[in-house]
């Protein structure tokens, strides 16, 4: 069921692990994290949002950016600010520093937004809560969970529709280790940029 997508970006974090550097603003293989997710969820919908507390930063991507409305909400505070501003009736939502975000790989979920309030890959005993698409039916009980101050993102999930997709859709594409990677620290940084200099080489 194809249904009207859009793709927010989390921008929230403070990069604490990256001694405070906005970790989306590294570069990577000559461009700047945000920029490559950014190229990859524009080519899944026309339609983006960057959630961040701190719009200067982002100004010259020039995307609509909107504030957490749960201050101190982490990651789930951030996926509710993102979908209550999304004018799609489901946000796939994506984190500012995947490096390797694969187009093949955010359509499996993006496809098939409209099965389920909650689309996500699982890989193992994860699941990869920011790369997956919550829908508006979502907000209700995330709202209800960040007043209680119950911030793990999968502590709605008991309450609405899930859809998993199995690691092994994914890795019949990509591998999920690289799709799915993120960069928070300076090593993991390091690790990022060898890996891209490989895929580059290959």
């Amino acid at each position: 069921m194809s249904i009207a997508i859009t793709g927010v970006i989390q921008a929230g974090g403070k990069s604490v692990r990256m001694g405070g550097r906005p970790k989306a603003l590294m570069e990577l293989g000559g461009r700047r994290i945000i920029d490559r997710v950014v190229d990859v969820m524009a080519r899944i919908t026309s339609d983006l949002v960057i959630v961040t507390n701190t719009p200067e930063l982002y100004a010259s991507i020039g995307l609509p950016m909107v504030p957490d409305a749960f201050p101190g909400g982490g990651a789930l505070g951030g996926i509710y600010s993102g979908l209550k501003a999304a004018r799609g009736a489901a946000a796939f939502t994506v984190a500012c520093d995947m490096p390797f975000l694969m187009v093949d790989v955010a359509r499996l979920v993006a496809d098939r937004a409209g099965e389920a309030d909650v689309v996500i890959p699982r890989t193992g005993e994860q699941l990869e809560t920011l790369h997956a698409s919550y829908a508006k039916a979502c907000l209700g009980p995330i709202e209800q969970r960040l007043r209680a101050g119950q911030l793990r993102i999968t502590s709605f999930f008991a309450d609405v529709r899930v859809l998993e997709i199995p690691e092994a859709e994914v890795s019949r594409r990509r591998a999920p280790d690289l799709v799915f990677m993120n960069v928070n620290t300076p090593d993991e940084l390091e690790r990022a940029r060898a890996q891209a200099g490989a895929l580059e080489a290959s």
